[in-house]
């Protein structure tokens, strides 16, 4: 099944789909497995699994903190693939790579997309590189059932949108405001008309992150939107109180299942 009908499929029996994130190794990998059992007892639908990277210009101060500490601890892309392969064996939502493009440049094309493929990966978040630099990239993956997510954001022109929407696959990352990850996003009327304009252009899923945190969060992304990405507040969660207050984090948001 292709991408976009799997997500169709799931949003037969739940609205939104939910995409969640952790920090591979941090605070470490038994933390995460922790984090993932909770995330699935909650019914997720995709998890980024980000590989940290010294410079992550995407992310706000605690996942840089956490990308900065991993690393410190000695973290390595093999270490990210493995605990990936792991993933993907015990659990059934999908797994993306999130990271930096010096990671994928520095193994070289054709070694990442081979290693994410067998590990059992759905595809990849590369925020920081460049669609015009992509396309060789984007071919492997394809020819290996791949799939990079683009990201469309405020500051992108109408043609900028086309542009993205041309090579988008799976769903569209929504970022619903300006800046880094991290801070709350008032999920007003002026998101809601950026999603509009998102659909302007692409048929796709719109996935929706950057500062989701609370039911009206999700009941906003039900409303405008097909996926909720949440990331920093679920890692806040367990940073105030570990797996109890990470459960009382997801059971607060309200996510609808409804087959």
């Amino acid at each position: 099944m292709d991408p976009k009908a799997t997500i169709a499929q799931g949003k037969q029996t739940k609205s939104p789909l939910v995409m969640t994130h952790v920090v591979c190794g941090y605070p470490s990998f038994e933390a995460n497995l922790k984090e993932l059992e909770i995330m699935n007892d909650f019914g997720v639908d995709f998890v980024e699994l980000q590989f940290p990277f010294s410079e992550p210009s995407a992310d706000g101060p605690l996942f840089v903190k956490a990308n900065q500490v991993s690393l410190e601890q000695g973290t390595t892309v093999a270490d990210c693939f493995d605990f990936m392969r792991q993933v993907t064996a015990r659990f059934d939502f999908k797994v993306l790579m999130m990271g930096y493009y010096n990671t994928v440049f520095k193994m070289g094309h054709a070694r990442f997309v081979q290693q994410l493929k067998d590990a059992g990966g759905y595809g990849y978040i590369l925020p920081d590189l460049p669609i015009e630099e992509a396309g060789e990239l984007h071919a492997l993956s394809k020819a290996e059932g791949l799939t990079p997510i683009m990201l469309m954001t405020p500051t992108n022109s109408d043609e900028r949108l086309a542009q993205l929407a041309a090579v988008a696959a799976g769903f569209v990352y929504v970022v619903a405001r300006k800046g880094v990850t991290g801070s709350k996003t008032q999920m007003s009327n002026e998101v809601a008309l950026f999603l509009s304009r998102c659909r302007k252009f692409t048929d796709l899923p719109l996935g929706v992150g950057f500062g989701v945190s609370a039911k009206e969060d999700i009941d906003f992304i039900r409303e405008h939107g097909d996926i909720a990405i949440i990331g920093t507040a679920a890692l806040k969660a367990w940073e105030a109180g570990g797996e109890e207050s990470l459960r009382d984090f997801f059971d607060q948001l309200g996510i609808q299942s409804f087959g």
